[in-house]
Parts: C-alpha cells; sequence; structure tokens
C-alpha cells in the first residue's frame, strides 16, 4: 500500500485571516484578532508582515513579552522589515529597555533618515538623557517632513524649555503648535507655565483657562491656575481651583497642599487643617503636610498634639532633607540652632535648584572696582502695612546719600497704606519688579549695578528668595526681615548684635555675622502713637493688674501659657490680655484657663486696631510678658517705645533672643531671664512689688532719649559702617569674613 504525501499548510487561505485580524484588530477584539493572525501565521510563516500584525495584536492584548517574540521572530525572517523593527522599538520602550529601543531606531534611522516618527522617538530617548541640543536637531529634521505635526512642536517646545537662555524658543514653538491645534490644551498649560514663571500672570491665566476649555478634567492644569490667580491675590478663585482639582484626583497631594496654603492666608484656619489631615491619610510621611498641619494647630492654641507633632517635625527636618519644608515654622517651636540651620539649608538648596538654569545662563559676573558711592539695592515682599516697614522707614530717610544709594526693590502688592508712600519717598529709586519673573528681576538689579544686595524678607510669606539665589550682586546680606540663619552659599552676612548672636553661636548660621553695637533691629522715631483711652473703654478693669501679651496666637506654647495661668492664680486682682486673633484660638485659650480653674473675666481678647491705636493702648498694661522661643520682636520695640516694660526668657535660638537685645539696647537688661522659672518668679514679683515696676518705667521713659535701640541716626552710621567693611573686604579678594562695629 502506498501512503499519500502530505500537503502543507494552503497559504492562499493566509490573506483572508489576515484580512480578517485586521478588521478585528480595528473593531478593538484584539484577542479575536490573535486568534486570525496566528492562524495567518501557521498558514504561511514565512510572512514577516503577519507577525508584525500578531505581535500589534498581543500589544493591544497587553501581552508585551509575546508582541517582543513576534516582531523578533518577523525580523528573524526579514531583517529589513521596518515596520516591524519600529513597533519592537516601541514594546521595548514600554518595556523600559530604551537602549535596546534606540537601538532598532537607529537602525531604521540608517536607512530612512527622514522618517519623522523614528526622529521624534530617537529626539525623545535623547531629551531623556538631557542631550539637548542633539535632541532638538532630531525634532527639527522631522520638522522638515512634517512642518504641519503640533505634537512635534509641543516636543521640541520642551526641549528648548530644558537649555538655559532658550526659553524664547520654546515659547515661539508653543505659539506655532498652537496656530496649528488651538484645542491642543498640554501647549496652553505648557506655554501658561512658562508665562506664569516670567511673572506674566494675566497671559498665563488666559491659557490655563484654554487649557481647561479643552481638557476640563485634568487636575494638574486646575492646580496651575490656582497657583496664578493665588501669585494675583485673587484667592477666592483660587481656592476654587484647588477644590476642582481635588475632586478630579481625590489623591492630587498638591491641590491639599496649596488650598490648605490660602485658608491660612484667609484665616480659615480649621479648613486649612482639614486639608493637611487629608494628605496625611494619603501620604503618612509627609513632612511638609505635618509641618504646616503643627503650624496651623498653634495658631488656634490647640496643643492638643504638640509633643507629638513637635517631635515628629524636627524629626524630618533631620531625616528628610529631600521634603521642602519652610523654615519659618520651625522658629516657634523648641528646635534647636541646629535643626534650624538644616531646616534653613534644605530649603535653600530647593530654591537653588529651582533656578539652577537660569543661573548657568545668566551667570552674571561682578566687578571689583571701587565706589564713590556705594549702591545699596534693598529687596523685599514688604513695602507695605507691614512690622518690617515700620521698624525701616526711617533708616532709608536717613542713609547718607553722599556715600551711598539706596534702591528699593519691591515685588509686594501696593496696599496704598501711607507707609507705602514714605518708602517710595524715601528711596533713591523705588522699582516694582513684582511683574517680572525671577530671572529678570535679579537681571534689573544686576544691570542697575547694584553692590550690595540687602534681603528684608527671608523665609516669610511671599518670598522670593531664587532672587538671591541667581546672585544678582556681588555682595548679599539677610537683615531684618527673618531671625535666623537663610542656610544659603548665596547670602554673605547676617545683620546680627551681640546679645541676638553672640560670638560662641557663630556656628548656628550660614552667613558670616555683622555685629552692631546696641541692637540689630531698626525702630522709626517717627512712629504715631495715638492718645490712650480709659482702660474701661478697652475692655479692661480698672483697678486689676493687666498682664499683656498682644503676640500673635501662634507664638504662644502650653508651657508659657501655664506659667500665666499661675501668674493669674497667685495674683488674684490680675487679668491676662491677649490678642483676638481668631475664634478658635479664643475658645481654646478659655478653654486651657478654666482646666486651672481660672474664669474667662480673667482672659481679655483685644480686636486689631490701627497702629497708632494700638501703640497707645499698650500704655494701659501694666506689664507686658514675652512668648517663647519665639520672642515679641515689633511688638517688644513697640512697648518700648510707650513706655510698656516687657519680659523675656532668652534661648540660644536668634527668635528666642531678640527681645532680650532690645531690652539691651534699651538699657533694661534686668528684666530679661534665662529660664521659664525665672521668668515666672520675676513676673510675680514686678505684680506683687508696684514700687519696683514703677521704678522701671521710670528707667524705661527716661532712656527712650538716650539710648542706643531708639538713636535711629546712630543705627543708621553703623549699619553703613558695616556696608562699607564689607565692601573692603570684597575689594581686597577676601571671602565674606565676620565683623564687628
Amino acid at each position: 500500500m502506498a501512503w499519500p504525501f502530505r500537503k502543507g499548510p494552503d497559504a492562499s487561505a493566509a490573506p483572508a485571516r489576515h484580512q480578517r485580524g485586521l478588521e478585528l484588530l480595528r473593531g478593538n477584539q484584539p484577542a479575536l484578532a490573535i486568534v486570525e493572525f496566528e492562524q495567518a501565521v501557521k498558514l504561511d510563516p514565512a510572512n514577516p508582515e503577519y507577525l508584525n500584525q500578531l505581535g500589534t495584536a498581543r500589544k493591544a492584548a497587553g501581552d508585551l513579552e509575546g508582541a517582543m517574540a513576534s516582531y523578533r521572530r518577523a525580523l528573524e525572517l526579514a531583517p529589513g522589515h521596518n515596520a516591524s523593527r519600529y513597533n519592537l522599538g516601541l514594546v521595548l520602550l514600554d518595556l523600559d529597555r530604551p537602549d535596546e529601543a534606540e537601538a532598532h531606531f537607529r537602525r531604521i534611522h540608517e536607512s530612512d533618515p527622514r522618517d519623522p516618527d523614528v526622529l521624534f522617538h530617537l529626539a525623545l530617548l535623547l531629551a531623556g538623557r538631557s542631550q539637548f541640543a542633539e535632541s532638538a536637531r532630531l525634532y527639527r529634521s522631522a520638522l522638515e517632513v512634517t512642518p504641519d505635526n503640533p505634537h512635534l512642536w509641543l516636543e521640541l517646545a520642551l526641549v528648548h524649555r530644558q537649555v538655559p537662555g532658550e526659553m524664547e524658543a520654546s515659547v515661539q514653538c508653543l505659539r506655532k503648535c498652537l496656530e496649528l491645534d488651538p484645542e491642543l490644551a498640554d501647549a496652553h498649560n505648557v506655554l501658561a507655565n512658562i508665562l506664569q514663571g516670567e511673572g506674566r500672570l494675566d497671559e498665563a491665566i488666559e491659557h490655563y483657562r484654554n487649557a481647561l476649555k479643552f481638557s476640563a478634567d485634568n487636575a494638574v492644569v486646575h492646580v496651575n491656575l490656582g497657583n496664578a490667580l493665588s501669585r494675583k491675590g485673587r484667592l477666592a478663585e483660587a481656592v476654587g481651583c484647588y477644590r476642582e482639582a481635588a475632586r478630579l484626583d481625590p489623591a492630587l497631594v498638591d491641590a491639599y497642599l496649596n488650598l490648605g496654603s490660602v485658608h491660612g492666608l484667609t484665616g480659615a484656619y480649621d479648613e486649612a487643617l482639614r486639608c493637611y489631615d487629608t494628605i496625611l491619610r494619603i501620604q503618612p510621611d509627609n513632612a511638609v503636610a505635618r509641618a504646616c498641619q503643627l503650624f496651623e494647630y498653634q495658631r488656634i492654641c490647640d496643643w492638643s498634639r504638640f509633643e507629638e507633632l513637635c517631635e515628629r517635625v524636627r524629626h524630618d527636618v533631620m531625616s528628610h532633607p529631600e521634603q521642602e519644608m519652610v523654615p519659618f515654622p520651625l522658629l516657634s517651636i523648641p528646635s534647636t540652632p541646629a535643626e534650624q540651620l538644616q531646616c534653613a539649608g534644605n530649603y535653600a538648596q530647593r530654591r537653588m535648584h529651582e533656578v539652577a538654569r537660569d543661573r548657568e545662563r545668566l551667570s552674571f559676573r561682578h566687578e571689583r572696582r571701587p565706589e564713590r558711592r556705594l549702591k545699596v539695592g534693598y529687596l523685599s515682599a514688604d513695602f507695605r502695612e507691614h512690622p518690617a516697614a515700620f521698624l525701616s522707614a526711617e533708616l532709608f530717610e536717613l542713609h547718607d546719600r553722599g556715600a551711598f544709594q539706596v534702591v528699593a526693590y519691591s515685588y509686594g502688592a501696593d496696599d496704598g497704606n501711607p507707609i507705602r508712600a514714605r518708602l517710595a519717598r524715601a528711596f533713591d529709586q523705588f522699582v516694582d519688579i513684582a511683574p517680572l519673573s525671577h530671572a529678570d528681576a535679579a537681571a534689573r538689579i544686576h544691570g542697575d549695578g547694584v553692590d550690595i544686595l540687602v534681603d528684608l524678607t527671608g523665609y516669610t510669606t511671599n518670598a522670593r528668595t531664587e532672587i538671591l539665589a541667581l546672585r544678582p550682586a556681588p555682595l548679599q546680606v539677610n537683615f531684618l526681615g527673618y531671625p535666623g540663619t537663610l542656610g544659603a552659599d548665596f547670602v554673605d552676612y547676617l545683620i546680627a548684635d551681640r546679645f541676638v548672636a553672640p560670638p560662641e553661636h557663630a556656628g548656628h548660621f550660614s552667613e558670616k555675622l555683622v555685629r552692631l553695637p546696641g541692637s540689630y533691629q531698626a525702630n522709626d522715631r517717627k512712629r504715631s502713637v495715638a492718645d490712650t483711652p480709659p482702660r474701661h473703654d478697652l475692655g479692661l478693669p480698672e483697678r486689676a493688674f493687666v498682664f499683656c501679651c498682644l503676640n500673635q496666637t501662634y507664638k504662644i506654647l502650653p508651657g508659657v501659657f501655664r506659667a500665666w495661668m499661675r501668674l493669674l492664680e497667685a495674683v488674684p486682682s490680675s487679668v491676662l490680655w491677649l490678642h483676638q486673633s481668631n475664634p478658635w484660638a479664643a475658645q481654646n485659650l478659655l478653654r486651657t484657663a478654666a482646666q486651672h480653674g481660672l474664669g474667662p473675666e480673667r482672659l481679655i481678647f483685644a480686636p486689631r486696631l490701627p497702629h497708632d491705636q494700638h501703640r497707645a493702648r499698650l500704655r494701659a498694661a501694666d506689664l507686658f510678658l514675652d512668648t517663647f522661643p519665639y520672642n515679641a520682636h515689633t511688638t517688644t520695640s513697640d512697648a518700648l517705645w510707650v513706655g510698656l516694660p516687657v519680659l523675656t526668657c532668652a534661648g540660644d535660638t536668634f527668635a528666642s533672643r531678640v527681645a532680650g537685645s532690645l531690652l539691651t539696647a534699651a538699657g533694661m537688661p534686668e528684666l530679661i531671664t534665662r529660664s521659664l522659672d525665672e521668668y515666672e518668679a520675676l513676673a510675680l514679683r514686678l505684680a506683687r512689688q508696684p514700687d519696683e515696676l514703677r521704678a522701671l518705667r521710670e528707667k524705661l521713659s527716661r532712656n527712650r532719649a538716650t539710648a542706643p535701640l531708639f538713636d535711629t541716626p546712630a543705627f543708621a552710621r553703623h549699619l553703613e559702617a558695616a556696608y562699607h567693611r564689607m565692601w573692603s573686604n570684597y575689594l581686597a579678594g577676601n571671602p565674606p569674613r565676620a565683623i564687628e562695629i
């Protein structure tokens, strides 16, 4: 019997299977398409296109390894089958194997150097390795082939954005992209981000809104729009943006963080706390949110978790340097100088990182040339109704114009307050840099030839430390606005005095210390004081002993408050007069007082008043009780100016030694204590010995005319002498060094 020959697969049936597979793939049925393509391959195993389509179907079904095997088999059969090679490159990218993907794209590029898709992917890979020049060249090659492809223009814009000096090229690419496709939301968002970075907020807001027209569910764009609106002071609108972002993406931490910040600015501390609580549920190790949470609890005097959160925040500072914790809140808790320096240093490094490209692009050069007059620039967000402005106005007026030219660089809002107009008159030039980007502001300062740039804001609200990080001036100084180190190598000096920063504390600061005689704090002898009303008009009992502390509530900590409660118990005919900050703080303070057996009549809350009336009412108190570790600063000098003795406790940090500095310069060192026990004992003694307290008031009244604290002309000369010493040292080619005046 003869056995018949076996027939091979009927290759003629393969095209039909292949065609059916293509139809199923177009119909989004990859599993069924795989069956058809497998049959086509079985019927015609030497056809690379069938293997290519099988790979595509497997990829669509989520089987990347199977797709890769199909493409590799196709290339074994036909190494020149570029469709399979291209698809294999895409799968390798999905598998996070970029080097292998690039090798395949380059193989195609050798045979077809004008394939725009290959050029696109090669450019994208190079950009990911920061090879921006070659990436841009490849994108432009692709655009020569397909000049009307908006996505290529967008990617080229992203590359230009990464290169110092090419931001304008990025903007032009984005505008071309939007000309081709006005509905491309990503392009609107990227352009808006650039415009916001340049301070062109109105244009940025317009483009963010355009992005949301075409991508309304993009939570990140809502956050970006909220940030721009917040910078414009349109806080209610910003709140709406952040809330919408959180609705769209309940796990988007930035939405809650920024929302919490705006609520804090508007006094909605309960809402701010809810935001930070939400973040910590999502990310229990978020150090930034925890520090903000603690600060908001301090604002409302809720100390139920104070010790626990203090310990966590201090641990976070040392253990999570990568997290962007704002240094300011650390000043008001029992933290060490080392922790404050570490936190400030972490924050400064982040500011440096954010402007690194601009710093490289601008690369300011500073010449060591003798000057007939030194040009000193004062940089601040607070040339407005603000404590720093009230303290420093006369200093600016008194600068020796024969030796100095003084220029204000203001980036805060013009609030229309009379102090703003006075400051504008006090300077030789008053330059509003609020509309400028960090880079453009720095370029303006450098272009003006500023020799010494003095920062008056530090790490307080609205700070733009990035301007300092760009190094627009040869010498940069931290003065008055921030009671601590900036931890930055781009700030050379810190203006201090012998009490607030004694020599043994020099290691607590990144800056070199400049110690002035008297106090580091400037003071204005022209500060106005209204007539003091009778006690009953202020809600105070006529015959009571009035302990007073009109500090911000975040400075009041549980240990100090317990000491105050013991004083009220020990002096039955006494009351404690506090600042009326917010209803939650008042409720919590009254509740804590009740736990000490004290009725609500023993705590009296003072509402906000105009500054001249606020200073006047201080005279109605008997003794000002300072906070610790964050002392009263401007409030201490106001109290001393009107003749109210201030009792303080000095610690180891700058912020905890400011009141001691002011008392020393006022000739009242006997009111400085070194522990809370000593503080409490002295307060009790003064409350019980009216003659001693009266003598202190009389001494303070006499000293006002002669003490260094209020000798503003002498202060101006001392500060100018410090500026001359800094400059002489710089001209000699020396690094910054400590200066004693």
